[in-house]
Parts: C-alpha cells; sequence; structure tokens
C-alpha cells in the first residue's frame, strides 16, 4: 500500500510502497531507500541479528541503526521506527507490530486497505476522541454561561416588581390617562433598572498599554 513518510527533523515527506507482512516481526526499510532519500539514521544500543522469510541471514548483516519517522496513510498518523536493513526491491516492510496496532480490513483481492477497526490508541481514534470531548466541553460552557446569564438577568429584577408598581400608583393621578400607555417614561424606578442582558451583548476589551485619564465628571440632568 501506498504510505507517506515524514522525517522527524525537517519534516519533508516522502512517498513510499510499503508491503504489509504478517510473517514480519519488526518494521523494516531498505537502507538504499533511506540513504537515497537522506533519512536521519540512529545507532541502536546494541546490534540485532535478523532473518529472511526462508530463514537465511540477510545480506546486510545485522541491524545496527533505525530511523523515526511519522507514517501517514488515509488520515492515520503513527510515529513509529524502522529498522534498516537490505530488503532488496522492497522499500518498506510493516510487519505484525504494526498489523496488530492497527487491525486493518483487508481487501485480498482489490488490495484495498481500510483503518476501520483501530484500537482507540490509533493516532485517528484519538483525535476523533479529542474534537468529542472539545465539543462537550464548549457544549457545557454554554450551558453554564446560559445559567449564568438567566440568573443574572432574574435577580435585576428581585424585588423590583413591587417597587415600580408602587411607583405607577404614585404617578398615575398626576399624569393625563391618555399618556397612560407610556407610564414608565414618567416613572423614577423603572428609568433606573440596569437595562437586560441580551445574546448580543459584548465586552469591550481594553488594551494592556491604556492608561485612563482624569477627566472631568459632567452630569446628565441640570
Amino acid at each position: 500500500m501506498q504510505v507517506g513518510l515524514e522525517k522527524v527533523d525537517s519534516h519533508e515527506g516522502v512517498s513510499v510502497k510499503a508491503l504489509l507482512d504478517s510473517g514480519a516481526t519488526g518494521m523494516f526499510a531498505d537502507k538504499k531507500f533511506v540513504e537515497k532519500n537522506g533519512f536521519k539514521l540512529k545507532k541502536l544500543d546494541r546490534p540485532v541479528r535478523i532473518r529472511n522469510v526462508d530463514g537465511t541471514r540477510n545480506s546486510g548483516g545485522l541491524v545496527t541503526h533505525e530511523i523515526e519517522v511519522n507514517m501517514y496513510y488515509r488520515g492515520h498518523v503513527k510515529r513509529m521506527r524502522l529498522d534498516i536493513c537490505d530488503l532488496g526491491r522492497t522499500e518498506v516492510i510493516l510487519g505484525m507490530p504494526w498489523l496488530a496496532a492497527h487491525n486493518p480490513e483487508i481487501n485480498w483481492e482489490t488490495g484495498e486497505v481500510k483503518m476501520t477497526r483501530c484500537s482507540p490508541l490509533c493516532g485517528k481514534n484519538k483525535e476523533r476522541k479529542e474534537k468529542q470531548e472539545l465539543g462537550k466541553k464548549r457544549k457545557r460552557e454554554v450551558e453554564e454561561e446560559a445559567a449564568i446569564r438567566w440568573a443574572a438577568d432574574e435577580k435585576e429584577d428581585w424585588g423590583k416588581e413591587e417597587e415600580m408598581e408602587m411607583d405607577h400608583c404614585k404617578i398615575e393621578g398626576m399624569v393625563p390617562r391618555r399618556f397612560h400607555r407610556w407610564m414608565k417614561v414618567f416613572g423614577k424606578v423603572e428609568p433606573e433598572r440596569i437595562p437586560v442582558r441580551k445574546v448580543w451583548d459584548h465586552a469591550v476589551d481594553l488594551r494592556e498599554e491604556f492608561v485612563p485619564s482624569k477627566a472631568r465628571v459632567y452630569p446628565v440632568t441640570t
């Protein structure tokens, strides 16, 4: 299958055809392919002896180095290490560690590989889970903000209804009946109320370097 390998140091990408091999006990990259594309080699703590499928020793000798890459395939990304050895015409082999981790759905007639049965630790599933958690968190925040806004709006009216009714009764005899529909304009309590919060209200953030200056206070009424 065609995959993308990204260098972790320079983030350069290389497209390569990888061979899925359930008989391989590791994941490997061909020495000539690695040298040609300039991957950064990392020396192993101790050399590892590997054998080919037929049981013979690998022509490249002991495995002494590995490369670390990000492998991409159909939206999936996985940080992985590939041992460097002689693979002949094959450039990359993905063995049982990769197959067990992703459990891909393989159509052996068409060669199509689908990532439909990945484990929860798979990068794609982890990313999807993080997005779901972020969505739930944002939903909770919106609900909490709505509850706080409702409580604040209700609190502004606590005890005001009785006071406004008394105010209306006081000025009812002073204002002609034809103007009673605009009674709140003539009252004292209601105009002094803080405006009810609306969904389109927004904060006006000041710049960090802003310093308020002293100014004369002008009275609203004379």
